[in-house]
């Protein structure tokens, strides 16, 4: 997480949503960084509200707006399948060497997935309150980050070029279709959200 604190921004990192490669950019550059540990560097909407915006708020009496990306849902999970198939999680129960993506997708449905698909929900990490389908102030989609890019430029006032960090290990996907609908109609939440950014 990156907080701007003249530009009263906040950038939240989505696992999997190329947040790392924008954190390495922005740090030199931002007041607060939060790199570790993952779970306050992914520190999700509500976490966030609960307590830095409180904080925030409480010390200085303002909010800084929130900055966030949403990727694909088959997509996002196709890069979390990949990313869990890296040679030195072998044998590890967090493993997907020996899983089909289709398998890996049905047990993300489930109410309490295996470790191996246990990798959390974009729609829960985003959720604002009151049930609101997002809780970011902008929210924008993986796949156009250039649009991302230009309003932290303009907001920023500076260029930003991104190395690749952090990528899954190139693979193949192969999901059938009764499996995608089983995914879309088990968590119909994880495709309004992304659905919803225009």
């Amino acid at each position: 997480m990156l907080v701007f604190w003249k530009q009263n921004l906040a950038i939240l990192s989505v696992p999997k949503t190329g947040t790392t490669a924008l954190e390495a950019a922005l740090s030199p550059h931002a007041d607060i960084v939060i790199s570790n540990p993952p779970e306050l560097k992914h520190l999700p909407v509500y976490r966030y509200s609960r307590f830095m915006e409180k904080m925030f708020d409480k010390a200085t009496g303002r909010k800084p707006e929130t900055v966030a990306v949403v990727r694909e849902p088959i997509d996002w999970l196709g890069s979390w399948f990949r990313y869990r198939q890296r040679p030195e999680l072998q044998g590890r129960p967090n493993s997907t060497a020996e899983v089909s993506f289709d398998d890996f997708v049905l047990e993300y449905t489930k109410g309490k997935p295996a470790p191996f698909a246990n990798v959390g929900s974009q729609a829960r990490f985003l959720a604002g309150e009151d049930d609101a389908l997002c809780g970011v102030t902008h929210l924008f989609r993986y796949d156009q980050l250039h649009q991302l890019y230009a309003f932290l430029q303009e907001r920023l006032g500076r260029e930003i070029a991104t190395e690749r960090m952090n990528v899954s290990p190139a693979g193949q996907l192969n999901l059938s279709d009764e499996v995608a609908e089983h995914f879309r109609r088990k968590c119909p939440q994880e495709f309004e959200l992304y659905e919803s950014v225009r």
